[in-house]
C-alpha cells in the first residue's frame, strides 16, 4: 500500500489588511510626537504634552518646563513667610491668565478658585487689584490638617484651582495630591514652609521664592522636569496700585544713589583741644 501523498507545506496567506509603507511610517512619526512630550533628557529642558498656564513673567516661564505652570501637577512654593510673597507670584496666572484659559473648560466648577487655610483672612479689595475678580474666589477655612487635607484633595477632584496652604503635609500626603492632580485641568498650588525643602516630594515643580531687592521677588527652582536649575531669577512683581508711588530707583528694585559730597576748601590746621595736647599746669 503506497503511503499518501505529502502535501506542499501552505505558503503564508498575506494580511487582510496591509498597511501601505507611506501610512506605516506616518504612524511611527505620530507615535513619536506623541511620546516626545512623556520623554526627556535629563541634561535639556523636559516638555510636556499636557496644557501650562503661562505664569507672566516671561523669564520665569523659560525655566519652566512647557513654558508655564503645569495644570496636571502639584506645583509647591516654598516660601519663609506664608501669605506675603505667593500672592505676587501666582496673581498674573491666577488672574487674566486663568480666566482666558477657564472659558476652554466645560466644567463650571473650572471657574472657581478655592483659597485652602489660608494664614490671614483674603483682603478682598486687595486681590482684586491684582486681578482676582471675588465672585470667583472660595474660601475654606479648617481647623486642623486632617481637614486641610481632606478639602484639598476633594478640591482637585473637582477640577478647580486650587491655592492650598499645608504647612505640616507629610510627602506621602503630598504624593497622593499629585496622583489626584493628574486628572484634573486646572492647576494646584501648595504653599509650604521654606524648611520643608530638605523633605522628598512628589510634585514635580518645587520653588522657592523670598523676598528681592525692592520689590523683586527672588525665585530658585528647587525641582523641576530637566537640568538643576542654577542661581536665582529675579522677577518684577510690584502691584499695579504701588508703582506709581515709587521712585525709578524702587521700580528697578534698586537703592537710590547716594548723592556725591561737595568739595570743601582747603582749612588750615587747627588747634588740638584733646586732653593730651593740653598744656601742663606747673603747680
Amino acid at each position: 500500500m503506497l503511503p499518501a501523498p505529502v502535501a506542499p507545506p501552505a505558503t503564508a496567506l498575506p494580511p487582510a489588511n496591509p498597511v501601505p509603507p507611506a501610512r506605516h511610517g506616518r504612524l511611527m512619526l505620530e507615535d513619536a510626537a506623541g511620546l516626545q512630550g512623556r520623554l526627556w533628557r535629563g541634561s535639556s529642558l523636559g516638555q510636556t504634552a499636557d496644557p501650562t498656564l503661562p505664569s507672566g513673567f516671561a523669564a520665569l516661564d523659560a525655566q519652566l518646563p512647557g513654558g508655564g505652570w503645569p495644570l496636571r501637577a502639584v506645583t509647591e512654593l516654598l516660601t519663609p513667610q506664608p501669605g506675603v510673597l505667593e500672592w505676587r507670584l501666582l496673581a498674573p496666572a491666577l488672574g487674566g491668565g486663568w480666566a482666558g484659559h477657564r472659558q476652554r473648560i466645560a466644567a463650571p466648577a473650572a471657574r472657581t478658585l478655592l483659597l485652602i487655610n489660608p494664614p490671614h483672612t483674603p483682603h478682598l479689595p486687595g486681590l482684586q487689584a491684582l486681578g482676582l475678580p471675588p465672585s470667583a474666589l472660595v474660601w475654606v477655612a479648617t481647623t486642623t490638617p486632617a481637614e486641610t487635607l481632606w478639602a484639598t484633595e476633594q478640591a482637585i477632584k473637582s477640577h478647580v484651582a486650587v491655592l492650598a496652604w499645608l504647612p505640616e503635609a507629610r510627602p506621602e500626603q503630598v504624593r497622593r495630591l499629585q496622583v489626584n492632580a493628574l486628572g484634573s485641568e486646572a492647576p494646584v498650588f501648595l504653599v509650604r514652609p521654606e524648611h520643608a525643602r530638605r523633605q522628598s516630594s512628589a510634585a514635580p515643580l518645587r520653588l522657592v521664592v523670598q523676598p528681592g531687592e525692592g520689590w523683586t521677588l527672588a525665585v530658585h527652582l528647587l525641582k523641576r522636569r530637566g537640568p538643576a536649575h542654577e542661581g536665582w531669577l529675579a522677577l518684577p512683581a510690584t502691584p499695579g496700585a504701588v508703582e506709581p508711588l515709587l521712585t525709578a530707583a524702587k521700580r528697578r528694585g534698586q537703592p537710590a544713589p547716594a548723592p556725591a559730597p561737595a568739595p570743601t576748601p582747603a582749612s588750615p590746621p587747627t588747634e588740638r583741644h584733646d586732653a593730651l595736647a593740653r598744656p601742663v599746669l606747673q603747680a
